[in-house]
């Protein structure tokens, strides 16, 4: 192997070893770095150390190296080291320190590190049944600001909104997000918003047969609830609204439900 160029920057020389594969060599470097509690690169080296540590199988001591990191305040690589030791709990199913450890990523302050945070922390809420808990840190990952993952965190919250019975909150949330969000995330964020204006069009469809209009509009209802319901999955219940059409105490109605019913057979 070449020798380093005695010109070159340590914490660049550990990368270029680390990118050869010799990560011996680099964590012998980014240690010394590490090790320099007056050193100026002694936050990035002891972030680099941890991922190269992590790399050579030694999940201990480069959690060690990422304290080392977090512990400096840095505004970059403490929030670097934070992800990093949230990702490795999660990963080996730490759920209580993997959260702790996202809770220091938002801690440090830097608002490029929080939207990821906000999203694992609504993550793990979602895992433990928390779904108050859960929506809080989707908003709160949507405020940031951040495009992107401010669109991710907004399809997220649809889908919650939409299981807990909200199409309409949801809907409200969707077409916030697609006003900022960027080209790539738009057409998911317009396919939910039109599953939660389907669900609204169910509820209202719902609330004309339950208000009793006169037999024709109550068909019509009848029908476009029942039609709509399988485009959501719900063809068990869209059998029964067929069937409480088709079986009507009301005769008028019950005819009409039955035209609407066999036009398409």
């Amino acid at each position: 192997m070449t020798p380093p160029d005695v010109d070159t920057p340590l914490l660049e020389q550990a990368r270029r070893l680390a990118e050869n594969g010799d990560l011996d060599g680099a964590a012998g470097i980014l240690s010394g770095l590490a090790r320099d509690p007056d050193g100026p690169d002694r936050a990035q080296a002891a972030v680099g150390l941890a991922v190269v540590l992590e790399q050579r199988g030694d999940a201990d001591a480069a959690r060690a190296a990422a304290r080392v990191a977090l512990e400096s305040g840095h505004p970059e690589y403490a929030a670097q080291a934070a992800c990093h030791l949230a990702q490795g709990f999660e990963r080996e199913g730490r759920l209580d320190q993997a959260r702790g450890a996202w809770q220091a990523v938002i801690g440090v302050g830097n608002a490029a590190y929080a939207p990821l945070a906000h999203l694992a922390l609504a993550r793990l809420a979602a895992h433990d049944g928390d779904l108050d808990r859960a929506e809080s840190e989707l908003r709160s990952a949507i405020a940031v600001g951040e495009p992107e993952l401010g669109a991710h965190a907004a399809q997220q919250l649809a889908e919650l909104l939409l299981e807990r019975g909200e199409p309409g909150e949801a809907a409200d949330v969707l077409l916030a997000a697609l006003a900022e969000a960027p080209a790539s995330a738009t057409p998911r964020l317009r396919v939910q918003l039109g599953i939660a204006h389907l669900e609204l069009a169910c509820a209202e469809f719902a609330g004309a047969v339950e208000d009793g209009a006169e037999p024709e509009t109550s068909a019509l209802a009848i029908e476009l609830l029942a039609r709509t319901l399988p485009l959501r999955g719900r063809t068990d219940d869209a059998e029964q609204v067929w069937s409480y059409g088709l079986g009507h105490a009301d005769p008028v109605l019950a005819a009409e439900v039955t035209l609407r019913f066999n036009r398409d057979t």
